[in-house]
Formats: C-alpha cells, structure tokens, sequence
C-alpha cells in the first residue's frame, strides 16, 4: 500500500506542476480550512450525478479535504475523482485518489478506480511516447518490455541488444538481459552469462542495487556466501527500503555460519515488513543460534500470528521493482 500510494503522490506532483490549476492550494492547506457549507457540497454532488462535471468540481475539489464526516468525505472525493476523469482533469484525478488511498486504503471501490485510472494513465503515456518519439531508446524498451511481459524471451533479448547496439552505455538493459536469461534457464553456465550481463551493468551503472541483488542470488543459489553476502549488502546500502535484501543478506550469513550478523539485517527486514511470516521465522532462528531465547520465543509467536493472516505469497523477484 506504501508504494502504491508513494506511486500516486509522486504523479500527483507532476501533474500540478504542468497543471493550469496548479496555482490553487495545496490539499494541506485546503484541509485546515473551515468545513464548506453542506448545501453547497449536496448540490455539486447532484450536478455530477447528473453529468455537470465542470459546474460542480470546483466545489467539490475545494470541499474533499474539508470534509468532518468521513462518510461525506468519501462521496466527495469518489464524485471528484469520477468527474475529473470524465473531464481528463488529471491533477484532480490523482488528487482525490491520492485522499481515498489514504483514507480509505482498503476499500474496493477505491482499490479498483486507482487501478483503473494509472493503467488508463500508464496505456496513454505509452501512446504519446510511440507517437512523438518513436525511433527513441525509450519507445524501443517499452517495446522489449512489453515482449518480456509476454515471456517472448528470446524476442526480448533480442529488443534490448538491438538498444544496446545504438546506446551502449544506456542503464537498465544488461539487468533486464540478465534476467530474461535467468527466467530461461537455471543452469550453472546460464547463471555464468547472467553474472556477466550484471557485472556490465554496473559498469554502465554503478548504483544499481537490482543488479547486486541478483548477483547476490546467483552467489546464494551456488552455495558462495561471501560472494552473496557481498551482493545483498550492497543492495541494502544502495537502496535502504530494499527489504528483500535484508532478508537475503541474513539469510546468506546465517548459512555461512554468521548468525550473530545475521540479527540487524533480519530485524531491518521485519521492521520493514511486518506481516510476512517468513521474516519473523528467520529473525528467530537467528535469536536461538546466538542464544536470545525470550526473544526468539516473541519472534516465533509472531510468526505464527502472521502465518494466520497471511495471504498467499508469491516467491520475491529477482529485483525490486523499477
């Protein structure tokens, strides 16, 4: 939910800063306020039932953060978010999701026109891009990009060598080469060749913690933990939120023996995520091997605690999300 919301402040501000209505006041100081009139707010509810959109968005932008009721509050904002998409009033648009999220971050509604509204976003963004720019190393990723989501492999392999003939200095590209080959295949010369491709990586870009995350799993798979150790805690300097990792950097150094080090990249792990059990499972064990028994007993009891919440999960990526 972080990130989604994180994702959705960061459009925010881009869209008000290209906005024509970027001059009015920001939802903070629109949130101290006085509450605006109810006859108001009820009449621009009704307008945009009826389809008034540009009449009744003004008040109903200026009234969703002034809202008392949070009843009332959610209506506001859902008519706001509504009409400002009909109106393809993007600043608005994010702006009353950017609220929703934030108030109402589990209700389905909310979850479904947030989706709804940045693949509406992300899909239009990816026209104007082919359309402008089309023979752009941007609009020839997207392009490889789009194959590697249909697991075209050796389509997408080939998209991004054919980027890396004409820019071959451009970041991004050996990771994603690396990881096409990994998603192929799991043999040791595989993995070799995807070492190679990140370590070009690193020197196109030194900063990218994707890259030591995944060599730091080639080096965990193969059973080389100074190697992964190396790795994953370069990940974790170079990215402080990259909570995977935390957990693959202590669970490398527990199999190498080190279970005293293991315990500060593990508790930054669950500190991070909370509701995975599996962390919680690993920071005990770490307690236990260096003899913290009450706390590898607390660790332990909320790691069957989460078990119970915990939906299905899904086995990590090779890298964190871009």
């Amino acid at each position: 939910m972080r990130r989604f919301t994180n994702l959705l402040a960061l459009a925010l501000a881009q869209a008000l800063a290209s906005s024509p209505a970027s001059g009015q006041a920001s939802p903070a100081a629109k949130s101290q306020s006085p509450a605006p009139a109810a006859g108001s707010v009820q009449r621009a509810l009704s307008q945009a039932d009826k389809g008034y959109c540009k009449e009744s968005l003004p008040t109903l932008r200026s009234s969703m953060h002034r809202m008392p009721d949070k009843e009332m509050q959610y209506r506001v904002a859902m008519a706001s978010a509504r009409c400002a998409m009909s109106i393809g009033d993007s600043a608005v648009v994010l702006e009353a999701l950017l609220l929703l999220r934030t108030q109402f971050p589990q209700d389905p509604e909310v979850l479904y026109m947030s989706a709804q509204f940045l693949s509406s976003l992300a899909n239009q963004s990816a026209q104007e891009l082919v359309k402008t720019a089309p023979d752009s190393p941007q609009a020839a990723k997207l392009n490889a990009e789009a194959l590697e989501s249909q697991q075209r492999w050796d389509d997408a392999e080939a998209a991004y060598r054919k980027i890396l003939e004409q820019h071959p200095k451009a970041p991004d590209i050996h990771f994603r080469i690396a990881r096409i080959l990994l998603d192929k295949s799991s043999t040791p010369e595989t993995a070799a060749k995807a070492r190679a491709e990140l370590l070009q990586e690193l020197e196109v870009n030194p900063n990218s913690a994707s890259a030591e995350f995944v060599l730091g799993e080639i080096g965990r798979r193969s059973g080389q933990w100074d190697e992964a150790i190396q790795h994953f805690t370069r990940a974790s300097k170079l990215d402080v939120g990259f909570a995977e990792a935390y957990l693959a950097l202590g669970m490398s150094l527990s199999s190498a023996g080190k279970d005293a080090e293991a315990v500060a990249p593990l508790e930054q792990y669950v500190k991070i995520v909370p509701e995975n059990p599996a962390g919680h499972y690993q920071l005990a064990m770490a307690y236990s091997r260096t003899g913290n028994k009450e706390a590898a007993a607390r660790e332990l009891e909320l790691q069957r605690k989460t078990a119970k919440n915990a939906p299905l999960r899904r086995a990590p990526n090779a890298a964190r999300p871009q």
